[in-house]
């Protein structure tokens, strides 16, 4: 993590908050903490970058991330976004290739990471690490299924609400619960939409209470009918 200044150890509520951390043995988790940092990445500054080496498995402690991509034609796809809990890029780590997609913070955003050499080394030696990353890769080959579907719907409040249900899987990001801070431009970032647009499929979903409306974010009433 080279690029970022200001390291600085986790606090131990910022260490019990990794989920994978919990599942190793005491010497592994000891080597672990003793290796994993924390720093900020501001709005634009580049955490991985397409054609990059590998060095690091990233987990986001504080704020939201997205994984794009830019076309030749200057055009960005976004894939997906990574709340605050996250852990990503593991597939990129285990084949250890050039990074095929960009991260970025969609606001200012506390990262933490364990280098690749000491990923592979809990692969090694650690059976729950292993079950803990291959739910990981589970989860996100739905998340990039339900992404293709994603791509051909043209209402924008299911193109919301698909995003919506992937921020807020439980299993990749159980510190979210039913409830997530985001603003209406980091949604319309995430969905491929303007913000004009979100606010109106926002709008929509509260109507039919899916959703509820709070201070900086929302509440999801009905997990099931965003999925449908």
């Amino acid at each position: 993590m080279s690029y970022l200044q200001h390291q600085r150890p986790l606090s131990p509520d910022e260490l019990a908050a990794i989920p994978w951390l919990g599942v190793l043995e005491p010497q592994l988790r000891a080597k672990a903490m003793a290796q994993l940092r924390v720093t900020t990445a501001l709005p634009g500054q580049y955490i991985c970058r397409v054609g990059k080496p590998v060095t690091h498995w990233f987990g986001v402690i504080e704020g939201l991330i997205k994984m794009s991509s830019d076309s030749a034609d200057g055009k960005t796809t976004t894939f997906i976004g990574v709340p605050a809990g996250g852990w990503f890029g593991e597939g990129t780590v285990l084949k250890r290739e050039p990074y095929r997609y960009n991260i970025q913070p969609l606001r200012e955003t506390l990262m933490a990471g364990i280098t690749a050499e000491l990923f592979m080394e809990l692969l090694d030696h650690s059976i729950a690490f292993n079950r803990f990353v291959m739910g990981q890769l589970n989860e996100r080959v739905s998340q990039f299924i339900s992404g293709l579907e994603a791509d051909r719907m043209r209402d924008p409040e299911r193109r919301v609400a698909h995003t919506l249900v992937n921020l807020m899987n439980p299993r990749l990001y159980p510190r979210l619960g039913n409830s997530v801070k985001i603003t209406q431009q980091e949604l319309a970032d995430l969905a491929g939409l303007s913000r004009q647009r979100v606010n109106v499929a926002l709008q929509h979903l509260v109507a039919t209470h899916k959703i509820a409306l709070d201070y900086g974010g929302l509440k999801v009433l009905d997990m099931k009918g965003l999925m449908l």
